[in-house]
């Protein structure tokens, strides 16, 4: 029987090559993204032009982890939040939940990895600040203030306002929750 990190970490993967072959047969090609001259991708397959590239997931060879995170805050981050951030460079991928449309957010490369970390510990120390749960976002809506989040205790997926406590439980786990969404390509 696998261990939920490797069932998480199947399914993710699992996802992101449905995507793929999705946009493939949808739209044709590979998804495309804007150039950051100063910030390269693995995931970059090919430039089309000096603007644009396009790109896959791919998996991250390198070992990534939270425990700066943990150390400095004193907190052990959920399984799930390693499994979802350290396995997979990719672009953000557009989704629809039975909720509405959102985009699940990954790291582009290792920088972005560490502007993540950073983006992590700013959230945690909210949260902690505001004695709220604290809670992991790694997805937005199409509302400004609207994130998609884990509970670091419970590993469940809720939905909140940028500053105020989850409103709305989405699913029982990251693996639950993925394995519900679909594709968007509108």
């Amino acid at each position: 029987m696998k261990s939920s990190d490797e069932q998480l970490n199947l399914i993710l993967w699992q996802f992101c090559q449905s995507y793929i072959n999705a946009y493939q047969e949808k739209i044709g090609g590979f998804p495309q993204s804007a150039i950051d001259p100063e910030s390269s991708s693995p995931c970059e397959i090919d430039r089309l032009d000096e603007n644009t590239t396009t790109w896959q997931p791919i998996k991250i060879e390198q070992s990534l982890d939270f425990n700066n995170i943990s150390s400095a805050l004193d907190i052990e981050i959920h399984p799930d939040i390693h499994t979802y951030f350290c396995n997979v460079y990719a672009n953000s991928i557009p989704v629809i939940s039975s909720d509405g449309k959102l985009s699940l957010l990954f790291s582009w490369n290792f920088e972005d990895f560490q502007r993540l970390q950073e983006n992590v510990i700013g959230h945690i120390m909210m949260k902690q600040r505001l004695k709220q749960a604290v809670t992991i976002f790694f997805a937005v809506t199409d509302e400004e203030d609207m994130i998609i989040s884990i509970n670091n205790d419970s590993g469940a997926i809720w939905a909140e306002r940028i500053g105020c406590e989850p409103h709305k439980k989405l699913a029982d786990s990251m693996s639950e929750f993925i394995s519900n969404l679909s594709f968007d390509f509108s």
